[in-house]
């Protein structure tokens, strides 16, 4: 179909829809995709050459340069099937003034389905004329550095007046040079600013604060170059402007979050301003969201422990915004909020009476709210001192054993407790008490802290009182004759009684000699008491004295005083008996308990006080041989100055005869003194003494 210039809406076109030209071309930035949508034409209606001889409609021109060599496609694909595209590639290496006849040109009329138009490796035409139904062309053959122009035209008029877009794909074994693919030149990606849209193929968003709002767009700059050198950024508001690099915004610009911006980066080679590639583009585009953000404000409670009237907050567990990556400032009042001035630093441990703590919040974006944190304390642990007693434990009296959990410190449900033996120990959760059911102890506190099902607590007092054991006074041992009997009496007050005996009663008879024990009862407690009823100890005779007919008792042991008889009828003080005849006599004794009284059997000798040893057989010896079964017999005579003169023992018979060694002593008086022990348990000691006449007539 030919197609018919309408000069008409070319002066329109050029006039409100001006492109670029020949000589503003846009850079192909390697073998990128392409997508545009020609409007109009540029400045220059241009002479096209070959296929192309009605004119530009709806025009762009590109420029690329070739890195690799090799075979070079294209498939231009309208996103209308009713859009009729057009095309011409000029080149190599020549100039707009005088580009020359298209190396490849197609004017084919391909609209409705399979519109699309371009190179390949199949078709073996150079130009397809308008009206033509061969929309591809054969491929180019292409050199390393060498630049071709590729000129497009939406062709609208009597068969076609759809305009719209295109993309464009190139293919073949050629690649086109771009300085985004060198790593020489483009050491480090690209960071597209703002952040992915909840649908990944919107584009990214940047958060503003306000809407509308003014927004320095060079701010982002830094941002998206990443640190490449030698690159320039500017931005527009339509893709057309961001691939030609037209209508730069210049100066913060007030936007909102229904426009969509672009971002156009080229290279600008610092050795060569001519470079091709210096005109090569990558664009980019985003959108504004507004990123205001409200606070929430929250009550948060905490512990005030054993009503300190103050409690620990973790200030950072108060939701009062969402976004984990928010920073949050805390303070204690508005005015150091708005200064920025006084920041609570201790947040997760902010010690703090019940109040208000402010909080500015600041999103990633920087957008700011403020909340309030109402600090509040849960009810308080309501606790009160209590007193525990129990009974002593009898192998050691002064302590006692406890059940600390019977302890009434507190009425509430559901609480839960810890032993401690000190108040520093309860605050501090150290040394806690164990086995607080059998907790032994002297008088003094022991401290219970009662958590509710919040975690607070509060702490007790408890005081242990140990009751001691409760002795009768009256119960006392007792002395008795071993032949006799008492009574025992725990006396009155005692709940009950338990004798070793067996009896249940506050007293007990018909007690003999012997130990026993009686529990006492007090309360819940026994104490028990022991008692002992000992024998009287029995008086010992410990020595007789005996001078003539007078009989002298010495008595040890016992309780005096004493008495003393000579027949066990007849009693007296007085522990010396006179005129008592000669032979064997009982001698008894009784000290003050009255018992039976002890005996023994003396022997008062027969007593000499002259004798004349001449050998008649009259007196001529003193004769105590009759004593000789006694125990200990020693019989002595002195002379009168008390010097031992002679000793009668087993050997002479227990006889004198007033000689020494054979030769009679001197006539005069000598005294004697005779001892032996009786016969008897205790082995009594006997004194007998006396004087005596010695006469010698020789």
């Amino acid at each position: 179909m030919k197609k018919t210039l309408l000069l008409l809406f070319l002066l329109i076109s050029r006039t409100f829809f001006a492109q670029a030209d020949c000589a503003t071309a846009l850079s192909v930035c390697g073998n990128s995709n392409i997508t545009y949508s020609p409007t109009g034409i540029g400045a220059v209606n241009e002479n096209l050459g070959g296929c192309l001889s009605t004119g530009e409609h709806n025009s762009i021109w590109y420029r690329f340069t070739i890195a690799t060599g090799g075979t070079l496609t294209f498939d231009l694909v309208p996103t209308d099937p009713n859009a009729d595209y057009d095309w011409a590639v000029y080149g190599p290496n020549v100039t707009c003034g005088s580009l020359g006849a298209p190396l490849r040109c197609n004017a084919a009329t391909v609209i409705g389905v399979g519109a699309s138009t371009g190179l390949n490796m199949t078709s073996t035409l150079l130009s397809a004329a308008g009206g033509s139904l061969t929309p591809y062309c054969r491929y180019l053959d292409v050199l390393p550095g060498q630049t071709y122009y590729l000129y497009i035209d939406n062709w609208v008029g009597a068969g076609s007046t759809t305009v719209a877009p295109f993309s464009l794909t190139w293919g073949g074994t050629a690649t086109l040079a771009s300085p985004f693919t060198d790593p020489a030149i483009q050491p480090h990606p690209f960071t597209p600013p703002g952040v992915p849209a909840a649908n990944p193929a919107n584009p990214r968003e940047i958060i503003v604060c306000e809407n509308p709002m003014i927004f320095n767009f060079n701010s982002l700059s830094a941002g998206i170059l990443n640190g490449n050198p030698n690159f320039v950024i500017s931005y527009h508001t339509s893709q057309n402007d961001a691939l030609s690099g037209a209508n730069p915004i210049l100066a913060p610009l007030t936007v909102n979050t229904t426009s969509t911006y672009y971002y156009s980066i080229h290279y600008q080679d610092p050795a060569n301003p001519s470079n091709p590639i210096n005109s090569c583009r990558q664009i980019g585009l985003f959108k504004f969201k507004y990123g205001n953000i409200t606070g929430n404000n929250v009550t948060l409670y905490a512990c005030n422990n054993n009503n300190l009237g103050t409690a620990t907050y973790d200030l950072t567990s108060a939701a009062v915004f969402g976004d984990p990556t928010a920073t949050k400032e805390y303070f204690t009042t508005m005015s150091d909020l708005n200064a920025g001035i006084n920041h609570i630093n201790n947040t997760t441990s902010y010690v703090s009476a019940e109040g208000t703590v402010y909080v500015k919040i600041t999103s990633q974006y920087g957008c700011v709210a403020i909340a309030e944190i109402t600090l509040k304390f849960y009810p308080i642990v309501v606790v009160t001192e209590a007193t525990l007693r129990s009974c002593f434990i009898d192998t050691k009296p002064s302590t006692a054993l406890f059940n600390l959990t019977l302890a009434p410190v507190t009425t509430l449900g559901g609480a839960t407790k810890e032993y401690y033996p000190s108040l520093t120990d309860a605050l501090n959760g150290t040394n806690p008490i164990l086995d607080a059911q059998n907790y032994i102890a002297p008088n003094g506190v022991v401290y219970i802290k009662v958590f509710n099902s919040n975690g607070c607590f509060g702490i007790a007092k408890v005081t242990l009182i140990v009751l001691p054991p409760v002795y009768s006074n009256v119960l006392e041992d007792k002395i008795i004759c071993m032949e006799d009997t008492t009574t025992l009496d725990a006396g009155a007050g005692f709940t009950s009684y338990k004798w070793s005996t067996g009896a249940t009663s506050q007293v007990i008879t018909n007690v003999g000699v012997g130990s026993y024990w009686v529990d006492l009862k007090t309360g819940n407690c026994i104490t028990r008491q022991n008692v002992k009823v000992y024998a009287s100890e029995q008086p010992v005779i410990s020595d007789v004295d005996i001078a003539n007919n007078t009989v002298t008792v010495n008595v040890t042991g016992g309780t005096g005083p004493y008495k003393y008889s000579i027949d066990g009828i007849n009693w007296q003080d007085s522990n010396v008996f006179n005129n008592v005849p000669r032979g064997d006599s009982h001698i008894f004794v009784k000290d003050s308990y009255d018992c039976e009284p002890i005996d023994i059997t003396i022997v008062v000798p027969n007593l000499v006080n002259v004798i004349t040893p001449n050998g008649d057989g009259v007196n001529d010896m003193i004769d105590y041989s009759a004593l000789g079964s006694k125990q200990n017999l020693v019989f002595n005579i002195f002379d009168r100055y008390g010097t031992k003169i002679f000793q009668a023992d087993k050997s002479n018979g227990y006889k004198w005869d007033g000689t020494i060694a054979g030769k009679k002593v001197s006539t005069g008086t000598y005294w004697f003194s005779v001892t032996w022990n009786e016969n008897n348990k205790k082995n009594t000691l006997i004194k007998y003494s006396g004087w005596v006449m010695v006469k010698n007539r020789e």
